[in-house]
């Protein structure tokens, strides 16, 4: 028998993404047979950046609204966290330059992926991968903000990284895909 056996699979909603539940008999290491069930989220999977200057030792954030924060308790339901997006079809490269220029404003020709992810592997499908590009000023080609059509509403910040990494601490940023990454350029000692 094969480890993992899927009996049933059930579309629950498809209105933004998909919403699906399975039942399936899962091979126990005692030999034993077990049925479970369990609802999957499939949004796509994902990429994130952050964009950072050694010169000005800085880095660039968005702030915006996310209802799930709000409905869990985020008082204004403002997160400030790396620039990131849907793949869209596309491959992680592509998507994360294009999602680059739409939110934050900066066309930048060149990234370095760091590694990739399960964000919340129990419930969602998404792998998330992870990039790190530099900026300079002069690849600002617009102020960012994001795509109307897609009712985005997102402000560009650029912070010091220092002040950007204390605010892991002070609770301002409780991003998780935000958090990986400074840890990373912090643990790296690229800034």
């Amino acid at each position: 028998m094969e480890r993992i056996r899927i009996v049933k699979e059930e579309l629950l909603s498809d209105n933004w993404y998909s919403l699906k539940k399975y039942t399936y008999e899962i091979l126990k290491d005692d030999g034993s047979t077990q049925q479970q069930t369990r609802e999957v989220y499939d949004r796509g999977n994902g990429a994130a950046i952050l964009l950072y200057n050694k010169e000005f030792k800085s880095v660039i954030l968005t702030r915006q609204f996310r209802l799930p924060s709000f409905v869990n308790g985020n008082d204004k339901g403002l997160l400030i966290e790396a620039c990131a997006g849907l793949l869209d079809q596309d491959n992680p490269e592509v998507a994360i330059k294009r999602e680059t220029e739409e939110e934050t404003g900066y066309r930048i020709q060149s990234v370095q992926k760091i590694f990739e992810a399960y964000m919340s592997p129990g419930s969602v499908t998404e792998i998330l991968y992870f990039f790190i590009a530099e900026y300079t000023p002069s690849m600002k080609v617009h102020e960012g903000g994001g795509i109307e059509h897609e009712q985005e509403d997102i402000e560009v910040m650029e912070i010091e990284f220092d002040q950007a990494f204390s605010m892991i601490g002070s609770g301002e940023i409780r991003d998780a895909k935000t958090i990986l990454l400074l840890q990373y350029m912090k643990i790296n000692r690229i800034l």
